[in-house]
């Protein structure tokens, strides 16, 4: 059985998944499995959609339409990240994003290519399975915070059960259009997507691995 500390090694943003479905059976246990995870209150302030099969096309396909006429998004309800992005994090999303397309073989000059790359956000990269996140608008930030920590659970879940995701916040740019599909009620915000499969281990973008800070950069022990 795959540990904790090898669930949380070897999670990873998998862009590029196989056409292979994933079992029901096995879904639902992660899904009840990540139900378990922290809330403060117990107040559980997550909605979960999971959408696959016929449903999945259609969704798709609806999207796909939308982008023909709306390539930059609908705008988002929320900033995805921060309007002015200062040092060290500007320099962070900078590195990955010229890792990721550097694997692929996409120039810094060629935008039709990075924004083909970007597109493929709204297809879950070829997922079987497409999973969406909302939260009741009366939420504040502490309750945003426990859904990220039911996202991470089921992510680091699907790792044991040998599945594979890559959590969007690219979906919240398509607000409206999956809103109006998944038939969001007006008091309930989406706030990103999921995509969840099996990874395809011979596609080279999945080769990408992120770097991350030593402890001395944000760690601070006291006593």
């Amino acid at each position: 059985m795959t540990s904790v500390s090898e669930a949380v090694r070897s999670r990873k943003s998998v862009r590029a998944f196989l056409d292979k479905p994933v079992p029901d059976a096995v879904l639902r246990e992660v899904l009840e499995i990540a139900s378990r995870a922290p809330s403060g209150g117990n107040l559980q302030p997550w909605f979960v959609h999971v959408v696959s099969g016929v449903a999945l096309t259609e969704l798709k396909e609806q999207v796909q339409k939308v982008m023909a006429t709306s390539p930059l998004g609908e705008g988002t309800e929320y900033d995805i990240y921060p309007q002015e992005m200062k040092e060290p994090y500007r320099s962070r999303q900078r590195k990955v994003a010229g890792d990721m397309y550097a694997l692929l073989g996409i120039e810094r000059g060629d935008k039709f290519g990075r924004m083909a790359q970007m597109a493929r956000n709204f297809s879950f990269f070829d997922a079987p399975v497409g999973i969406f996140f909302a939260i009741d608008r009366d939420m504040a930030q502490n309750q945003w915070a426990h859904l990220g920590m039911f996202m991470q659970t089921l992510a680091l879940v699907a790792v044991e059960k040998g599945l594979a995701t890559c959590m969007q916040e690219a979906w919240a740019i398509y607000y409206k259009t999956v809103g109006e599909f998944l038939k969001l009620p007006p008091e309930q915000m989406l706030y990103c997507g999921m995509a969840l499969g099996f990874e395809d281990r011979q596609a080279v973008v999945n080769d990408l691995t992120t770097e991350r800070a030593e402890l001395r950069e944000f760690v601070n022990f006291h006593g």
